[in-house]
Parts: C-alpha cells; sequence; structure tokens
C-alpha cells in the first residue's frame, strides 16, 4: 500500500506540483445547470486535467448514473491524461470536498494507491495561488495503464440485499452497516429525491450521516472554502449517529458521488479501508428494483 498522505493542502501541491499529475473532478447535480468543463477552461490549477464523472463510467447502464467505469476504459483515459500506474495523481473539485473524493475512490477501486485529495478544492488553492485557463497540454504516456480491481471496495445489489437480510435476521447485531450519505429528509421519505419518479426513503436498519455533517467551512473569513473535519470531529459524527467504526460498513448516497465523501471521511478518521464498502449503484439502483423493501420514518432502524 502507498504512504502518500490521503488529503493535502494547497501549499503542499504548490510545492509539490512539478511531480504530481493533478485532475480536477468537479460535478454538480444536474438541476444545478452548472458547466463543469467551461468551468475547467476558464480556471483550473496549472497543468490539471479535467476528470469528467459523467464520461468516465460504465457506459452499458444508463439508468445508473456513475457505476464505475470497467478497467479497459479507466486505463484508456488514464493513457489520455499521461497518468501511469507510478504517478501520485491529486484530485480536487470546486465544491471543496466533494467529487473528489468519487474520484479517489475510482482509483483505490482501480488498484492506485497513490491519490489524495485537495482539501478545500480549488477555492483553496485560488486563496494563495494563480491558476490558468484553456485547454490542458498534451499529455505523453510511455507505458499504457493498467487498472485492477480492488472488489473489497465495492458491493453491487445483489451484496447489499443479503447484508439487509443478515441486519434484519439479527435486529442489526451482524452484518455490515448501512450508512446514507444524502440529506435527511430524503432518508426519511419526507423530501422527495431528485431523479423523478424515484421513492425516497431508506434501506432497512440504515443509518443516516448525511455528508456535510463531515465537512466544514476553513475559517470565518474564507467562508468559501469547504474542507473536511478533523479525524477526531469525523469520529465523533459518526459515532452520534451510531455508527460503530469498529464494523465493518457499507457507504451509500443517491448515486455513489456524496457516499465518497463518508468513504474518504472515514479513512481519514482512521477507519480500517479493509472494513469499508462502497455501493456504487446506491439509491438510485436499489429503489428502482420493484422487489426493495423501501423504510420511511424518522428514525435510524
Amino acid at each position: 500500500m502507498s504512504t502518500v498522505d490521503k488529503l493535502v493542502s494547497a501549499s503542499w501541491v504548490h510545492d509539490n506540483l512539478n511531480k504530481v499529475k493533478v485532475l480536477d473532478s468537479s460535478w454538480y447535480l444536474p438541476f444545478m445547470k452548472r458547466n463543469t468543463k467551461e468551468e475547467f477552461l476558464n480556471a483550473h490549477i496549472p497543468g490539471a486535467q479535467f476528470f469528467d464523472i459523467d464520461a468516465i463510467k460504465d457506459l452499458s447502464k444508463p439508468d445508473l448514473p456513475h457505476m464505475l467505469p470497467p478497467r479497459t476504459s479507466f486505463g484508456l483515459s488514464m493513457d489520455r491524461f499521461g497518468i501511469s500506474n507510478d504517478d501520485h495523481v491529486v484530485v480536487y473539485d470546486t465544491a471543496g470536498v466533494g467529487p473528489a473524493c468519487r474520484v479517489f475512490w475510482t482509483f483505490r477501486a482501480m488498484g492506485h494507491d497513490k491519490v489524495s485529495v485537495l482539501n478545500g478544492g480549488l477555492p483553496a488553492w485560488a486563496l494563495k495561488y494563480e491558476t490558468e485557463s484553456g485547454e490542458p497540454h498534451e499529455a505523453r504516456v510511455e507505458k499504457k495503464y493498467e487498472a485492477h480491481n480492488v472488489d473489497s471496495l465495492v458491493c453491487d445489489y445483489t451484496d447489499v440485499v443479503k447484508n439487509i437480510g443478515e441486519l434484519k435476521a439479527s435486529s442489526g447485531a451482524h452484518g455490515k452497516q448501512i450508512v446514507d450519505a444524502r440529506p435527511n429528509d430524503r432518508f426519511t421519505g419526507k423530501a422527495p429525491e431528485f431523479r423523478p419518479g424515484l421513492s425516497s426513503g431508506h434501506m432497512p436498519h440504515a443509518i443516516s450521516v448525511p455528508f456535510t455533517e463531515v465537512t466544514e467551512f476553513a475559517d470565518s473569513e474564507h467562508p468559501q472554502v469547504l474542507t473536511l473535519k478533523s479525524p477526531k470531529d469525523i469520529r465523533n459524527v459518526f459515532t452520534a449517529a451510531g455508527v460503530d467504526l469498529d464494523r465493518p460498513i457499507i457507504t451509500t448516497c443517491g448515486s455513489g458521488i456524496t457516499a465518497s465523501v463518508l468513504y474518504f471521511a472515514l479513512l481519514h478518521a482512521g477507519v480500517n479501508e479493509q472494513n469499508i464498502t462502497l455501493y456504487d449503484g446506491s439509491w438510485t439502483e436499489y429503489a428502482l428494483n420493484p422487489y426493495s423493501e423501501i423504510v420511511k420514518d424518522s428514525r435510524n432502524d
């Protein structure tokens, strides 16, 4: 396993810019009508490439918007970026801490351990350093990228349903804990999902930990810079919600983006990565299946 820091500062990236490959992985919900590629062309960290979460994915599953890409297509994308298996990759986004965690998880799930997230994202960088605009420079790679799936980091619908059965049979005492990153009103069923026709609610025995609970503004002088909370504070957030950090955990959300924020926060808090799995299809896949059991209430089961 790599020894690179999972979370790095803007000053660290600046001082090591010639030693890392930088990716802008900004993404926003469709209703926000943000053109992240255009924003990237207007301003990005010098030398960065744009990782399009809506394009680098499993295109064979159009109903599921952000499924992990096949390793061959991921490798081809890395070749276009000029990224090799040995490169240290730094991912960031314009939200501060968000979609970059999804791309971090994607790299880890593809067997690439030398990857870090820029804490505070582009807003943190822009406080101190210049950005550049325009298309990135043409990338070159001497050896083709070879991805290797790390299956332990990913679970699918069948895994989740089987796990729910274990939780139900033991009143939650056995099986992996399911931790949901969506806002609590969608978790309880009080608010609708963004996708028309998709039921809100949650899986049996799931625990609500909205992803916003593990982030904070850098300080009162820089409210535009959203950063990850300290390991201690993150642990307190999870334990207060009823999560046992010594037991295995499945993170989930709407489509796999903010579940990655919880996954990354757990890593940052010192939880063993072997105890964390991300449900790639997340709530979209689960709720689309007419046989899924959906709970609507105000409690963590």
